[in-house]
């Protein structure tokens, strides 16, 4: 944060950012922060602001007068040394090599030049250090994907995972496609290959099934909020097959940062749960169908008869149609009638059963609440 006012660590800040900064400092002060606090806010130590008011006492303008170091490096590279490390980096021969490799070349040769810190000191002192060859730049990091579920059919998430075979080395790919407000599993598939043609023929026969339409209007006058599909980075999720699928249905894509798990948890946590059933097959799969066979019964009982423990223990087929508040409601009343048969057993209040209103993928943090906001000024 300090850095948006000050120059940084190791910089020479102006007096009139100096003035600005102890008069920040003061108006925090005031309104009941802490001095060491609010010197952090601002990214300089007590110390330092104990030497800046010092520089402003009576006629002074606060500008830094230490000196530097007194001493002269006699061992300074020279100008005509610092032109020939220039001339070498620049040559064609060595015009995409870094330091590294162009020093043992010289040496090779019987030339010594610098060193490779020097060469570096050189190249950024003169604006050439950069990435040589195709070497490309360092990329920003990927923003988190934040996606809110507000009921059914607003947010589906998908993935694939291997089924093993008899064959050594051969799987089979099981595709699955959840809701990720009620945990319902809307389709499934199993297949030999990963395949972006299979993954769109899923999601729109999950679509089909779901009774899901394309939202009319654009903008603010869409008649409902499109779908958003979630998936990680594979292949077929990227797959333009896919992607001209879903622009024909009204789906939106998203995708998980590059080897974030974690920005895929339902699918994940689904198949987690599907792996570790008590009948899960302790032998591989014989065939496609058998494989076929158990899924289509896992799904069957996941979706009607298991209690998922993330949506107050009702079935996901219960909270994709709606019945799950009901069934909540009655679990109400039966806690609150036995409260009153024994109350003397209730110390607090009863078992929360009400249905979570949304589900997150990356819920946004909640901020704290701020000692004091400081006011900074972005420097051009």
């Amino acid at each position: 944060m300090g850095g948006l006012l000050l120059g940084g660590r190791g910089r020479l800040t102006s007096a009139a950012y100096r003035r600005k900064a102890i008069e920040l400092i003061g108006e925090a002060k005031a309104a009941g922060a802490g001095l060491v606090s609010a010197c952090r806010e601002i990214g300089i130590c007590l110390r330092t602001l104990k030497r800046w008011r010092k520089a402003f006492l009576g006629d002074g303008d606060g500008k830094d007068r230490r000196k530097g170091s007194p001493r002269h490096v006699a061992h300074r590279l020279s100008e005509e040394e610092r032109q020939r490390i220039l001339l070498t980096c620049n040559q064609p021969a060595y015009g995409s090599l870094p330091p590294g490799q162009i020093v043992p070349a010289l040496a090779d040769q019987g030339l010594f030049i610098g060193s490779e810190s020097s060469f570096y000191r050189v190249l950024h002192q003169a604006e050439q250090c950069h990435r040589r060859g195709r070497a490309r730049l360092p990329q920003a990091p990927r923003s988190v994907p934040r996606l809110r579920a507000d009921g059914p059919n607003r947010l589906w998430s998908w993935d694939i995972s291997f089924l093993p075979t008899t064959v050594w080395g051969v799987w089979l790919h099981l595709y699955l496609v959840v809701d990720v407000w009620s945990r319902k599993v809307v389709a499934w598939d199993v297949a030999e290959v990963e395949s972006a043609e299979i993954a769109a023929d899923l999601v729109q026969r999950a679509c089909l099934k779901e009774r899901y339409q394309r939202p009319s209007g654009f903008g603010r006058h869409q008649c409902h909020q499109p779908l958003i599909l979630h998936a990680d980075n594979g292949n077929a999720m990227r797959g333009a097959t896919l992607e001209s699928r879903l622009e024909e249905m009204g789906v939106l894509r998203s995708f998980s940062r590059p080897r974030v798990s974690n920005d895929n948890p339902y699918s994940e946590s689904l198949f987690r749960t599907l792996k570790y059933r008590p009948d899960y097959p302790s032998r591989p799969f014989a065939s496609k169908d058998e494989a076929c066979e158990w899924v289509a019964a896992f799904v069957d009982w996941y979706n009607h008869r298991h209690r998922h423990s993330g949506i107050k223990f009702v079935t996901p087929h219960q909270r994709h149609s709606g019945a799950a508040t009901a069934i909540c409601q009655q679990r109400t009343n039966v806690y609150e009638t036995a409260r009153r048969a024994n109350p003397t057993r209730w110390s607090r209040s009863t078992r929360c059963w009400r249905q979570p209103d949304e589900v997150w993928i990356n819920k946004p943090p909640e901020d704290p609440e701020p000692i004091l906001e400081l006011p900074l000024i972005r420097v051009a």
